[in-house]
């Protein structure tokens, strides 16, 4: 197969097969994208043939050429070509379903407005650790992303700019992070095209959804799930400002309970995006942003999914991505630094010490790491120190 010549679709499998084995996935599927893609190939390549290596490969390296959440946009492609639209819904939302699930009913534990002491001394201590994982992510995708560039001094320096532009963004722009990416992407495509009609950004202002109501759910949920560029972390910072700063829907512990969340259960991250909404307008809320977040992966696949393997071909696509990328991954670590800043207790800076030691240089895992810092906080509280 090559880039300009899409497969077809192979409607081979049952819509029951897909809903099986595709809510088996997003049930077990702890870890984050690796997991996911790990298991799906297993499935689609290894254990039913359905696609061959290299299409599996190409469809995985095209979900990088996508906004939004890859791993998700692969599952819902890899069902597409085994059992075609209906397939590519009913594996999508098997994939999905189970996620959301657990973070709202996590949400009416751990955001209740008086949760346990023992509730809130996990979250607390997860989400000391929040901020070390912030960065682990980050720090897995710089060396893909360099890789691209590192043949090219004029691109390795723009590479450097567009990491630093999105570092400073995600600490100070707050609701108006997307800009940010939007215009190294554009000013990349812009120096390797030539200069062109310059493209307005201003209908992406948030001006319309400014009151804090279910339009301001949905506006901050679109931008998790059809504006977020460099992986499933960089929806932290486009989260954080308008659920704790702009809304007001939670505080800085209940945002850091909520990332906790979305670490440790299965599935895509961008789930975690149903606790921002519950917290905002309860489970209609978490409902509403869930779907909304969801929806243009969805959309991808279903209008373009023919097609979609020759994203890897558009170069217009690569230079894009190229910026919006190292931009994404600067804004992860912004976020760590707004994270870190969210803390409160002594004993939380030292376990997220801890955890920056286990996951950065022992390379322990997320969901353990995670675990074992709520465990922790849990304990504390417990004995009397301060929770905030």
């Amino acid at each position: 197969m090559t880039a300009s010549e899409p497969p077809a679709v192979g409607h081979q499998a049952s819509l029951w097969t897909v809903a099986r084995e595709w809510t088996r996935i997003g049930l077990i599927g702890f870890g984050g994208p690796p997991a996911h893609i790990a298991l799906l190939r297993e499935l689609i390549v290894d254990r039913m043939g359905w696609m061959s290596a290299q299409e599996f490969q190409d469809a995985n390296a095209a979900c990088g050429l996508l906004p939004g959440p890859a791993s998700t946009q692969l599952a819902i492609f890899c069902a597409y070509r085994a059992a075609g639209p209906a397939g590519a819904i009913v594996g999508g939302l098997g994939f999905i379903t189970p996620a959301v699930i657990l973070i709202l009913a996590l949400s009416l534990l751990f955001l209740s407005r008086s949760p346990p002491l023992w509730v809130r001394g996990a979250g607390a201590g997860a989400g000391a650790a929040v901020a070390a994982v912030a960065v682990q992510a980050a720090r897995g995708l710089i060396g893909p992303s360099l890789a691209r560039v590192r043949s090219n001094r004029a691109g390795l320096v723009r590479w450097g700019v567009y990491l630093a532009v999105g570092i400073a963004a995600a600490a100070l722009l707050g609701p108006y992070l997307v800009l940010a990416l939007l215009a190294c992407g554009f000013a990349e495509l812009t120096i390797r095209r030539g200069p062109s009609q310059p493209l307005s950004l201003g209908l992406l202002l948030p001006a319309t959804v400014s009151v804090g109501g279910i339009g301001a759910v949905a506006w901050t949920a679109f931008k998790v799930g059809a504006l977020s560029f460099g992986g499933g972390f960089v929806i932290i910072p486009l989260m954080q400002s308008d659920a704790v700063h702009t809304y007001h829907w939670m505080t800085n512990t209940q945002f850091l309970n909520a990332v906790a969340l979305g670490q440790v259960t299965p599935g895509p991250v961008v789930a975690t995006v149903a606790a921002v909404g519950y917290a905002a307008h309860g489970i209609r809320g978490g409902l509403l942003a869930a779907l909304v977040a969801f929806s243009p992966s969805f959309s991808f696949i279903l209008i373009g999914g023919s097609r979609f393997e020759r994203l890897r071909a558009n170069q217009s696509a690569r230079a894009f991505l190229d910026a919006a990328g190292p931009a994404a991954i600067g804004a992860i670590l912004g976020a760590a630094i707004l994270l870190t800043e969210a803390l409160h207790e002594t004993w939380q800076f030292v376990l997220l010490g801890l955890a920056a030691v286990a996951l950065l240089v022992c390379k322990r895992g997320i969901v353990p790491t995670l675990i074992a810092a709520g465990a922790v906080g849990a304990l504390l509280a417990v004995v009397g120190l301060p929770v905030p």
